[in-house]
């Protein structure tokens, strides 16, 4: 459906159009920005989509106080069209419906026109995560013997251990780490502030190569131990986690890092850094941690978003069910599978 056929008294007049959507679209951004605390990363992907629902708009001859529902309608058929999956269509459609609010807020559209638009539900797909064993694999993988093994060693036990997000983690200060106290403090999307234990390994891990890039920034070229003044200090405001050039690692640096790691084994081929996230909450509710807490540790500002790691392994509700179910503990089962033999027995 052609939103301007529909609505002949939309077409924009002259040039005026591509100067609308720009300064709507800025001011939506810079206030997303000031009140939302909109990251760097977050900040590029709404502008992209805005620009993408701009671009259609402007094929559409309608500008931003003409939209309404069958403008909408339409951008989605678009998306469609263009081999977008669902939930990419969903994503953009989000960014487009705080743009519109914004607008509405401002009295540039007398109404939302995403309260017309109908969505089909679109269950969303569980995520994969790795076994126990998997992951002892992919961790013994590393060779810890240099400071870059140290390193990422010690990333994937803090994101894993932590439940971060891969931005979280590569943005890491070293004063948002109290090895003494055991908690990691990170700042999450919205710039939320919150709170982290560290386990055991994490730790060990992140103390093992602090001590060790200390080490390395003391040395002279020729590997000798510099003097006091040539040492290059380490500021409580410098990055947890750094390149070989000294550069905060980036979110693609540590991808390419655990890729490399995980390239000898199949198994693991797979594996992306936000995998350790999944595991991270998937494990903690396999070994009984309470939902809320979970949601808490990994940010979760709605806990239906947490509710995804509630998938559990069969082979697991088995276990819980055996261990805890007073008519199906282990003796029993056992009894029961014997008196089945048992009468299949007799009955031949």
């Amino acid at each position: 459906m052609n939103p301007a056929a529909a609505h002949p008294d939309r077409t924009a007049a002259g040039g005026d159009e591509s100067g609308q959507w720009e300064a709507a679209i800025d001011r939506y951004l810079k206030r997303r920005k000031v009140e939302g605390g909109l990251s760097a990363n977050s900040f590029e992907a709404y502008s992209s989509d805005l620009i993408d629902f701009r671009e259609f708009c402007s094929r559409m001859r309608v500008e931003p106080n003409a939209i309404d529902g069958a403008c909408l309608t339409a951008y989605l058929e678009d998306l469609a069209t263009r081999e977008f999956s669902v939930s990419s269509q969903r994503r953009r459609l989000a960014a487009v419906r705080g743009f519109l609010r914004n607008l509405v807020d401002k009295g540039q559209l007398a109404k939302d026109p995403v309260l017309a638009v109908r969505l089909r539900p679109n269950p969303r797909p569980l995520p994969r995560t790795l076994g126990r064993r998997h992951l002892e694999a992919l961790t013994a993988a590393i060779d810890t013997s240099t400071l870059r093994g140290k390193r990422d060693r010690a990333m994937l036990e803090v994101a894993y251990g932590c439940g971060l997000r891969v931005s979280e983690l590569v943005g890491l200060k070293l004063y948002q780490i109290d090895l003494d106290a055991r908690l990691v403090v990170v700042m999450g999307k919205g710039n939320k502030e919150r709170l982290v234990p560290i386990g055991g390994d994490a730790l060990d891990a992140l103390a093992h190569y602090l001590a060790e890039r200390q080490q390395e920034l003391v040395k002279a070229p020729n590997g000798a131990p510099a003097k006091r003044n040539r040492a290059v200090p380490v500021r409580p405001n410098s990055a947890a986690f750094v390149s070989r050039l000294g550069r905060p690692m980036t979110r693609q640096g540590f991808f390419k890092a655990l890729k490399g790691w995980a390239r000898n084994d199949p198994r693991l081929a797979w594996v992306s850094p936000h995998t350790l996230r999944h595991c991270f909450a998937t494990h903690l509710l396999e070994g009984g941690a309470d939902l809320r807490a979970v949601q808490e540790m990994l940010g979760h500002s709605d806990i239906s978003t947490t509710q995804i790691y509630t998938h559990l392994s069969r082979s697991h509700l088995r276990k819980v069910h055996r261990t805890y179910h007073p008519r199906a503990t282990l003796a029993k089962v056992a009894a029961g599978q014997a008196d089945a033999k048992a009468g299949s027995k007799a009955a031949s």
